[in-house]
């Protein structure tokens, strides 16, 4: 790996595994101290695959000092504003600034439409939507106080990019990101920070397998057509959390310093038809 992270902290959601641990390590193994937050406990109870644990959590800490580079760890859960910023604050406070958030956490839930309740239709709209934007407004100010611009990517889905059938309330949530990156990055531009969405497909980690294939197959009995809606134009069918951890670093850097208000779709291709 390069150094092109030397001395950065990054602040990460959904840390604890999957995708936000392959973000975590990837920006430490080039050189990047790391704020990692994740619920770690259970989540709402329509989610049909397993909550992390805190010892997923530990896991991502060791495999991040691991790397030889620091890493300060709190249990929080994205909905809760003023424990978020909390943990941001000792972080920042350990390891000296911040220069890149990466808002990851999130939840899927798929249902068909009239089956979704009013409850997951909010604990979508909340994890996803507001616990993304309090991660922006947990952090944002550091990273403006530090006067050395930044990045902030937060992390959509094809969802964002494409409706996604049997989730509307996932794709809602989604949509909405998009239109945050955007909305934010019109704003924060003259501090020179950037600010864009990053949009996975079908990507291996817990949320895509177990019990949420089976709910997706469910789902998928209502109208079975619209099972070939996504379908990747690449021969792998499913990324790995490495590959959008990849895209993640890179817009991170200064390799991407003019790219801003963008969606970059890490799909297989899945969503340009």
């Amino acid at each position: 790996m390069t150094g092109r992270h030397t001395d950065k902290v990054a602040l990460i959601t959904g840390a604890a595994r999957g995708q936000g641990r392959a973000h975590a390590v990837r920006l430490a193994s080039e050189g990047a101290d790391i704020i990692a937050v994740d619920i770690a406990g259970p989540l709402p109870a329509a989610v049909p695959y397993d909550s992390a644990t805190p010892q997923d959590l530990d896991e991502t800490v060791r495999l991040v000092e691991a790397t030889g580079r620091r890493i300060a760890a709190a249990t929080v859960d994205t909905r809760d504003l003023d424990g978020l910023r909390e943990a941001v604050d000792e972080g920042v406070g350990a390891l000296g600034r911040l220069d890149i958030i990466v808002a990851n956490a999130g939840i899927c839930i798929p249902q068909v439409w009239n089956e979704i309740t009013s409850e997951s239709f909010r604990d979508v709209m909340d994890v996803n939507v507001t616990g993304t934007w309090n991660t922006v407004v947990a952090g944002a100010q550091h990273i403006i106080d530090g006067g050395r611009g930044g990045s902030i990517i937060l992390i959509g889905s094809a969802a964002g990019v494409k409706m996604q059938p049997f989730m509307v309330h996932y794709t809602a949530s989604k949509h909405a990101v998009t239109g945050m990156a955007r909305a934010l990055a019109a704003e924060l531009g003259k501090h020179r920070i950037r600010v864009n969405s990053l949009h996975p497909g079908a990507v291996n980690t817990p949320m895509g397998s177990g019990d949420m294939v089976a709910a997706l197959g469910h789902a998928l009995k209502s109208n079975p057509q619209l099972g070939q809606m996504n379908t990747p134009f690449l021969p792998d069918w499913v990324a790995t959390a490495e590959d959008v951890a990849a895209a993640v670093s890179w817009l991170a850097d200064d390799e991407s310093r003019y790219i801003t208000a963008t969606q970059i779709s890490v799909d297989l291709g899945a969503t340009q038809y």
